[in-house]
């Protein structure tokens, strides 16, 4: 089956090339912890809240938690701290009833409330921390680099996936 690339097949996927090269601006954003119920001892079925809240955002550096909460503490404690409601050696403690939390680092970081029952009942949260990789602002090179083998080819990812929808396209013409 013979096909041709003419200019109105090209010109459809010109613009998906130049986007796929633009940076990406990421605003940070300020997450409140537990949403609307906010920070509180969960109750009995609700062990689980902080995990699952947790588990449905992702966390960069420069984003920021908030903890808005009543005659209670937050806590950032290490690992340990956090599996076993440690409060006794906590990183940093904070009593002001509407934290925020800058996240500036990457990795896990762990906090629980300062009142024992409550981390026991499940008031603890682990949030995974991530970085954006670096976006490189000229376009990908198709040669081989230098240190790779024959044959090998630096690809940016959203370039392979614009060349198997390109081949795609060309086999249903």
């Amino acid at each position: 089956m013979a096909f041709s690339m003419g200019c109105c097949f090209a010109t459809l996927f010109i613009p998906i090339i130049i986007t796929s090269f633009a940076p990406a601006v990421m605003a940070a954003e300020e997450f409140k912890v537990g949403g609307n119920e906010g920070w509180r001892q969960p109750a009995a079925n609700e062990t689980e809240m902080y995990n699952r809240w947790a588990e449905r955002r992702r966390f960069h550096i420069g984003d920021s938690l908030r903890f808005e909460y009543k005659n209670d503490t937050v806590l950032v404690v290490d690992k340990w701290g956090y599996y076993h409601c440690d409060s006794s050696h906590p990183i940093s403690v904070f009593k002001d009833e509407n934290t925020v939390i800058k996240l500036d680092r990457p990795g896990p970081i762990y906090f629980v409330s300062g009142e024992p029952d409550h981390c026991k009942n499940g008031q603890r949260l682990m949030v995974e921390v991530i970085t954006l990789h670096p976006i490189s602002k000229s376009p990908p090179s198709l040669a081989p680099s230098p240190s790779s083998s024959a044959g090998s080819f630096s690809f940016v990812p959203e370039l392979l996936s614009l060349y198997v929808l390109l081949f795609a396209a060309s086999v249903h013409m």
